[in-house]
């Protein structure tokens, strides 16, 4: 299982990389294996507002469909418009070509709610 140490976690399995105030989130690496092979991923467009902890989209697998939840408040204002069209990009390289949205955030005290790389590897059994 792949956790890249400079990027924080929630418990639903999403990544947040921060960058000044837009934060790029994703899905795990763990998630996406538990997953199976993704074919169709549901987005948020430019300018909507999530909401932390609330989901933003989903993404469909051969074997379920499950929710996002976002780590953060803001307003959307990036999406990755490969993921329609290439959706396994998710499996590939969920850290890399598998982001799915970046989001500015006002409140940056919100990320102290995520998890480190430690912590999500020790919650979900991997060294």
């Amino acid at each position: 299982m792949n956790v890249p140490d400079h990027l924080k976690y929630s418990e639903e399995h999403e990544w947040a990389r921060v960058e000044g105030n837009r934060v790029t989130v994703g899905i795990t690496d763990f998630a996406q294996s538990e997953l199976g092979d993704i074919v169709f991923v549901e987005l948020p467009k430019v300018g909507d507002t999530v909401e932390f902890g609330e989901p933003f989209g989903s993404v469909e697998s051969v074997k379920t469909v499950s929710e996002l939840y976002s780590p953060v408040t803001g307003k959307v204002v990036e999406v990755n418009g490969a993921l329609e069209d290439s959706p396994e990009s998710v499996n590939k390289s969920p850290y890399d070509e598998g982001w799915m949205i970046v989001v500015e955030v006002d409140d940056l005290s919100q990320l102290d709610k995520l998890w480190t790389a430690e912590k999500y590897k020790e919650t979900y059994g991997q060294d």
